[in-house]
């Protein structure tokens, strides 16, 4: 049990929403939990009213394929957030299922549900604890070698070895003396070394200087490479290689298509651009 929510805060630390966390219900596992073999996500009927911020998402409908990248574009309060916290299971839906292969999410146990999705937010929380620590949470059992590993492949490496005590350097809370990307990068490491098979992105370019965001975009290449991806975007330059652009406006889908199909309409996408 403590397992179980532990696991849950972590990843709501991560997902800045420490607050509702506490009003959240319990989740009960179900008896005869179900596994997956296939990681495509598959959003079918979803309605959701948060009356505090009088939100409404109504049978909302798609599916992003195995191994494919979907972004979710639109303003502030148009839901795409709403459906990450739902994939999450933060909160539950009032009517539709969400199912990862075939099978719904409330019929995981939820720690194994967990397992299954990496999460890289704009608002990266860290610890007051050592860098190998930090990257460590992606997977309490990791090696040295493999914590290493992740940070090259987060292109991060470099920057921990220059430091003088290297891995074992000490951060402060929320990674004081880190610059934004440098948090990013810590991250995606974490993500990189967790190695689930679905992976959720929020935002990871926004505020970062050019350097910086060009090996958080270089790493990001290497991290999405044959995962199921979902990502909220505002910048619409980070998404163009997308195999599917969804648009969306206050909990309802507008849009949906390629780059180069939504460019060539007079819609909500293009205007954006």
């Amino acid at each position: 049990m403590e397992s179980h929510w532990l696991n849950y805060i972590k990843v709501k630390d991560s997902y800045g929403r420490i607050s509702r966390l506490l009003d959240a219900p319990f989740i009960a596992n179900p008896g005869q939990p179900k596994t997956v073999e296939r990681f495509d996500l598959s959003f079918e009927g979803v309605g959701f009213y948060y009356e505090e911020e009088s939100f409404e998402m109504k049978d909302l409908t798609f599916s992003v394929p195995e191994q494919t990248v979907t972004a979710l574009v639109g303003s502030s309060g148009s839901g795409k957030t709403t459906l990450t916290n739902l994939l999450l299971r933060f909160w539950e839906p009032q009517a539709g299922n969400i199912r990862i292969g075939e099978v719904d999410i409330r019929e995981m146990d939820y720690d194994y549900l967990l397992s299954k999705i990496s999460v890289v937010m704009q608002n990266v929380i860290l610890f007051s604890d050592t860098i190998a620590n930090n990257i460590k949470v992606g997977d309490r059992n990791a090696t040295q070698a493999e914590i290493e590993e992740a940070a090259r492949r987060a292109m991060i490496h470099d920057f921990i070895v220059g430091l003088p005590d290297g891995y074992e350097t000490k951060i402060g809370e929320n990674g004081l003396g880190l610059s934004g990307g440098q948090k990013q990068r810590l991250s995606i490491a974490r993500a990189s070394l967790k190695d689930a098979p679905i992976l959720l992105l929020d935002e990871i370019t926004s505020n970062i200087d050019p350097v910086n965001e060009y090996k958080i975009q270089q790493a990001m290449s290497a991290l999405i490479r044959n995962r199921t991806v979902l990502v909220i975007a505002h910048h619409l330059q980070t998404i163009r290689n997308a195999h599917q652009i969804i648009v969306m406006d206050k909990g309802r889908f507008i849009e949906s298509g390629t780059h180069a199909e939504l460019e060539a309409k007079d819609g909500v996408y293009r205007k954006l651009l």
